[in-house]
């Protein structure tokens, strides 16, 4: 299950150095429910292995400003902490998942 992260509750995520992958989304986006299935799957897919969390772009201003977020969907791919990779619009799921097996 993916997991809603806010500008409040990102710092605890981030201080587990886990992998992670985060969706920058909005309800109104239609590219971005294209992409909720596919951040679904891969978040059931590899739990316990990532954190796969979605951020509602127009609820966490503050996070979408730190990481530039300009367009959505947009997902970054973090390890140790750091963005690592980002992808902007609508891809297909190998694709996704490609990027997430990178940060395992």
């Amino acid at each position: 299950m993916d997991i809603e992260i806010t500008d409040q509750n990102f710092g605890e995520y981030q201080a587990l150095n886990k992998p992670m992958m985060i969706d920058f989304f909005a309800q109104w986006c239609g590219p971005c429910k294209r992409m909720a299935p596919i951040v679904e799957d891969l978040a059931n897919k590899y739990d316990g292995q990532v954190i796969v969390g979605k951020v509602d772009v127009d609820d966490s201003v503050e996070l979408s400003t730190q990481f530039g977020i300009r367009n959505i969907p947009t997902i970054l791919f973090f390890k140790n902490g750091e963005v690592v990779d980002k992808v902007v619009g609508a891809i297909p799921a190998s694709e996704l998942e490609s990027k997430l097996q990178s940060i395992l």
